[in-house]
């Protein structure tokens, strides 16, 4: 269930981008003086707002964090029309810091956002579990239909495919695996065959039991099978041979392996629980990952953001509104908190 909030009337495209333009355009008149004093002082006021120096973040988090993704695409198209400007290089020169990249990741497409978080991920130093987990999470905590817009959104986006890219960056077996995972095409109806589900488990059962992890017949299930067959194949496997799938990977070693594949295992079968695990990852010790934090909020919102809030307080036996609250400040905290449905 998501936790994005929208109006009771949604005002038209045209009313929400008057509205960002206004907040654009915002005024500040100098400590004590009510009103510009002359034309040279009102002009430099107008020069102020349109450097960002006059922004008003609130009702800009007003229009924007109460649209849906089809909505926010309208108010973007007639932006450009209405201004012959784009919305994204105006909030990108208007907003700063980490509200500024919310708010633009938000702003995007949903299959355009995903293919730059995967593109930024591949391009990343380090490539670790952090970062490539982006990738599995858009492989498997979405829909077939999803997946296959974001490959197409990344070829157009930049010049190459996913798979190309991840051929590219990525050493194997890692590459192996992340290549098995995003050219997958599942079906997306609720099928299960028990009896498959039961042989699957035993197939998985003796290729962890080797410690081969990226084998053909392992990959070929993980990334072939639908998510209900999949679940079901997870049932048997914990039934019959006493751990859960996640637990026997990890027993495996503690490398980038095994991280990997335990997080497509999760984001198959409880991606909330994956999520709820990103956020306290990201806010937990000295310091908050930003990123991490506004990734999972603004790419769960829409789908299931109130499932990885039950998720975390189970877990954490915590609010996640508190917990955001508390590592987070000004108008960076009240865009997230808007997403996650509270009335700030």
């Amino acid at each position: 269930m998501a936790t994005l909030r929208l109006p009771g009337v949604v005002p038209s495209p045209r009313q929400d981008c008057e509205r960002l333009r206004k907040a654009f355009q915002v005024v500040q008149t100098p400590p004590g003086t009510t009103t510009c004093l002359n034309v040279v002082l009102c002009c430099s006021c107008i020069l102020d707002s349109w450097l960002g120096l006059g922004t008003d973040e609130k009702a800009v988090i007003k229009v924007l964090g109460h649209r849906n993704a089809r909505q926010r695409r309208i108010i973007g198209e007639t932006y450009q029309q209405l201004y012959n400007k784009c919305l994204i290089d105006d909030l990108n020169a208007e907003l700063s810091g980490d509200f500024r990249k919310a708010v633009i990741l938000w702003i995007y497409d949903p299959p355009e956002r995903d293919a730059r978080l995967a593109n930024e991920a591949l391009n990343s130093r380090s490539k670790d579990v952090n970062e490539l987990q982006v990738i599995v999470e858009i492989a498997c905590a979405s829909s077939p239909h999803h997946l296959i817009a974001v490959r197409q959104a990344y070829s157009i986006l930049f010049d190459s495919s996913l798979e190309e890219d991840i051929i590219s960056n990525v050493p194997m077996p890692l590459q192996k695996v992340l290549v098995s995972l995003v050219s997958s095409y599942r079906y997306d109806k609720n099928v299960v065959d028990s009896a498959i589900a039961n042989s699957e488990a035993a197939k998985l059962y003796e290729v962890i039991k080797t410690k081969k992890l990226d084998h053909d017949d392992f990959l070929s299930i993980l990334s072939t099978r639908n998510v209900f067959q999949l679940k079901e194949t997870f049932l048997h496997y914990k039934k019959n041979y006493g751990n859960s799938i996640d637990e026997d990977i990890l027993n495996c070693g503690k490398g980038n392996l095994e991280s990997i594949l335990k997080v497509a295992i999760w984001c198959i079968d409880s991606p909330e629980k994956h999520f709820a695990e990103v956020i306290r990852a990201s806010i937990v010790g000295l310091g908050t990952d930003e990123d991490s934090l506004t990734r999972v909020i603004v790419t769960r919102a829409e789908i299931d953001m109130m499932k990885v809030k039950g998720e975390y307080f189970n877990t954490n036996k915590t609010n996640l509104d508190s917990a955001v609250i508390g590592d987070t400040s000004g108008d960076y905290q009240d865009f997230l908190m808007t997403l996650l449905g509270t009335n700030v």
